[in-house]
């Protein structure tokens, strides 16, 4: 059946679904985005992505287009349209059009409001195929990626490094070595104490939906973790090393760099993470 996209309080064929040519978002990358996992029509973890898209909007002193209540009724009735209940929900907010000129526009114009929807593949089942590897690279983005901005250039450069060397992922270093995250994902490790960690937030980094739903079962099941940042030569010598997003779940790294990491197999931890995640994306049903 033909895709429906929502613009700007309208429901639109995807194909015909449009911005004006002046739109910030377009020109300026003067626009944030959120991404949510629909799993069996349920938006999973929708209270944290709202919550950090009204931050992002906030940052950038951009108004909300409408408010939350509105916008899950918009995300539930494109999910009806296009007859999904797996899929992944994009919404995009720009400040919205108005003559080109890098000066926030006077009077403001009213926001533009982008929800999409498409097909996703079930949560995984089982870890044995959810396994990704990764490479290293210099962190080359702005310094507030704590923004959930559109302009995502360097990411998708690092993506593209990643997919050319047989990777999955790229994992970004700071100029001190440090790790900060991946293109799109957080990063967690095993260290070679057993320490499970992730680095702390900070305007270098995006505050991950999912590494915080994480967090809240890793509390609730009294599994110890550490937000400590770790180097470069750290990751290089994890135990276990894995990604955490909206659409990564728990994903386990076995090489880094082309090299295996730990044993070159899937760790414990991650496969006890993973199990935990599972009935959190399933509202606390087995994944299967």
């Amino acid at each position: 059946m033909p895709r429906t996209a929502y613009v700007n309080g309208s429901y639109l064929p995807h194909s015909h679904a449009a911005i004006h040519v002046e739109d910030r978002g377009f020109q300026f990358a003067d626009a944030v985005y959120e991404v949510i996992f629909l799993n069996q029509g349920r938006p999973v973890d929708a209270t944290l992505h709202l919550d950090r898209l009204d931050r992002s909007l906030r940052e950038l002193r951009i108004t909300p287009p409408m408010g939350r209540a509105a916008l899950l009724a918009v995300i539930d009735e494109l999910a009806r349209r296009n007859r999904l209940r797996t899929a992944l929900i994009y919404i995009q907010i720009s400040r919205g059009s108005a003559p080109r000129n890098h000066v926030f526009p006077s009077p403001t114009p009213n926001p533009t409001l982008v929800v999409t929807i498409r097909r996703a593949a079930p949560f995984p089942k089982t870890l044995e195929n959810w396994t990704a590897g990764a490479i290293t690279l210099p962190d080359e983005r702005w310094a507030r990626c704590d923004i959930k901005s559109v302009s995502l250039l360097p990411n998708v450069l690092a993506r593209q490094a990643a997919r050319e060397q047989g990777a999955t992922e790229a994992i970004l270093y700071d100029r001190d070595g440090m790790i900060t995250e991946g293109a799109s994902t957080s990063v967690w490790i095993v260290d070679r104490d057993g320490t499970l960690r992730t680095g702390p937030l900070s305007n270098a980094v995006l505050p991950g939906c999912t590494r915080a739903a994480l967090m809240t079962e890793l509390a609730a099941h009294g599994i110890p973790f550490e937000e400590l940042a770790f180097s470069r030569a750290e990751l290089a010598a994890a135990r276990e090393v894995f990604i955490t997003a909206a659409t990564t779940f728990v994903k386990p790294i076995l090489t880094l760099d082309h090299a295996a990491v730990g044993d070159g197999q899937i760790g414990p931890v991650a496969t006890r993470l993973f199990a935990l995640f599972a009935r959190h994306v399933t509202g606390g049903r087995n994944a299967a």
